[in-house]
């Protein structure tokens, strides 16, 4: 299996729910590393140009810059809170829809890690790459 890692950054605002009470609204430089596992490379030796995974990750964080992210869409749509790990769940569900038309046959959004704030770090793990 090879894998590649991307990371993006963008700056945002959030407040949560913790044990429902809503805490205040706060800022975090949010670090973003999205990681792409396949098991074969192509005729270049690449498993997917990091470019092309690049532009899909800040097409994906981009919007969020500057934003508060209770107030955006991606979570407000899906009704849920803005936590470390529910940002960690949109990027990868995201992600793997810009690049399903780029991904090679077998590769797929392994993990996609977000940082809120120092030795803060929450994963998601797709079960699949449609997950």
């Amino acid at each position: 299996m090879f894998e590649i890692t991307v990371q993006a950054h963008f700056n945002a605002q959030h407040a949560i729910l913790i044990s429902g009470q809503r805490e205040p609204v706060h800022g975090h430089d949010w670090l973003v590393r999205a990681t792409i596992a396949g098991p074969e490379l192509d005729g270049e030796g690449l498993l997917c140009d990091f470019h092309a995974v690049e532009l899909a990750l800040r097409a994906v964080c981009d919007p969020w810059n500057h934003d508060n992210l209770n107030h955006n869409e991606a979570f407000r749509g899906r009704k849920i809170e803005p936590t470390a790990e529910n940002v960690a769940m949109v990027v990868a569900k995201e992600l793997a829809r810009a690049l399903a038309p780029t991904l090679p046959e077998g590769a797929r959004v392994a993990r996609v890690a977000v940082t809120e704030a120092p030795d803060c770090v929450a994963t998601y793990i797709p079960y699949s790459h449609v997950d």
